[in-house]
Parts: C-alpha cells; structure tokens; sequence
C-alpha cells in the first residue's frame, strides 16, 4: 500500500503538495518543510494503528517472541478493591474466546502485565500468585509446589507504576518471566502453563473482570 495513502485526504489538501513546483529553490524549500510534515503525519497514523488504547494506556496490537508473531486476544485492568492494580493483555497465535482451549493449547502465547499503581511489594505479589494457583489447582497444587516456589523467587522487587512483565509460554522452553525486558527464569513443562494461566483464564479468575476482557468479550 503507498504510505501517502494512509494520509487522510482532508490533510492531503491541506497540505497543499500538489502546488509545489519543485524545481525552484523556493519550492525545495517549501517540498522539504511539507516532506517533514507528511512524516510527522506518518509517525502519528502508524503509532495509533499498530496499539490499541486501555484508559491511558497503549497496548501492542501484536508482539514477537523468538520466531513467533502473537495478535492480541483481548485486555482489561486487574482490580483490588475497585483500585487497579495492572492491565493485563493475553496474546495468542490465533483468536479464540474459549478460555479451556487457551489453557490447554500447548502453544506459544503470552500474558503482559503493565503497572499502573504506585507500588506493589515483591510479598504481596508473590502473595497474589499463591492465591492464584490455590483457586486454579485446589487439592492438586502439592504436584506443582517445587515448580510454584521456583516461579515466585523470581519475584524479588517491587512492582512499580510503568513497570512490564512478560509471562511468556514457549513449547520448546517452558514459561519465561520477564520484568522490563529482562529474564528472570523459566519454569518448564505443559502442567505449569495450565496452572499459571488458568489464574487469569480458570473458573475461579482471579479478576472474572479481567478475564472476559482478555477473552475479547
């Protein structure tokens, strides 16, 4: 597709291009000043085409991870208490608005996490997450205890307000946590995933809020 018609016409005329004749110095220069200004232009179409807006926020519409390209399902604020907390959004190779399909699916797929409360103490994530995998697993967490503790000592600082995480599923590698771009650990095996994003996606959701926004409802 030309890049100029990504310029709505309205700003087209505007900015009167076709009236310029670029031949004399005067209209280099005036070529040079409305070039800058349909890159400007540009830069501002493409930065709101490719995100998609949660309140203040903006999410990436799509993500890559190793040789993976991932769309976004869907996204939603995590509340405490009607405070947020964080938004969360999943992604997924494929739509699909079915949360046992999700959990089950042994592919690629990620969970961003973006802070948007002042603080949150490493105790009371690693808190959050106990809780989290006792609603998902029930009697059934003694079998994944070791892989739990390993997920939660990577939880060591604060979250603070603008600080990502990236909870990254690989098949060929396990779950990856990573905070502001930086990994953390893994945990392997298929048993962890379920476990993990059955959190966001179970029948006892941490935030049921939260979940049909990431199920795109």
């Amino acid at each position: 597709m030309n890049s100029m018609n990504a310029i709505p016409a309205k700003v087209m005329t505007e900015l009167g291009l076709a009236e310029i004749q670029p031949n004399s110095k005067q209209g280099r220069i005036q070529m040079f000043r409305k070039t800058s200004l349909i890159l400007f232009v540009l830069l501002v179409f493409c930065s709101t085409a490719f995100a998609v807006k949660i309140s203040e926020l903006k999410i990436p519409s799509s993500i890559t991870i190793g040789n993976y390209k991932l769309i976004l399902n869907g996204a939603g604020f995590r509340k405490k208490l009607f405070i947020k907390v964080y938004a969360g959004a999943l992604y997924l190779k494929q739509k699909e608005s079915d949360p046992k399909k999700i959990i089950e699916a042994d592919e690629p797929m990620a969970i961003k996490m973006v802070f948007v409360c002042h603080e949150v103490s490493s105790k009371k994530l690693v808190n959050a997450w106990n809780e989290g995998f006792e609603k998902a697993l029930g009697k059934n967490i003694k079998k994944l205890q070791d892989k739990i503790n390993t997920f939660n000592s990577f939880f060591t600082q604060s979250a603070k307000k603008g600080d990502i995480y990236d909870i990254v599923y690989l098949p060929e590698k396990g779950v990856e946590v990573y905070m502001n771009s930086q990994l953390k650990g893994t945990v392997k095996g298929i048993d962890f995933k379920k476990a993990l994003f059955a959190i966001w996606l179970g029948e006892k959701p941490a935030d049921s809020g939260l979940k049909k926004k990431m199920l795109g409802k």
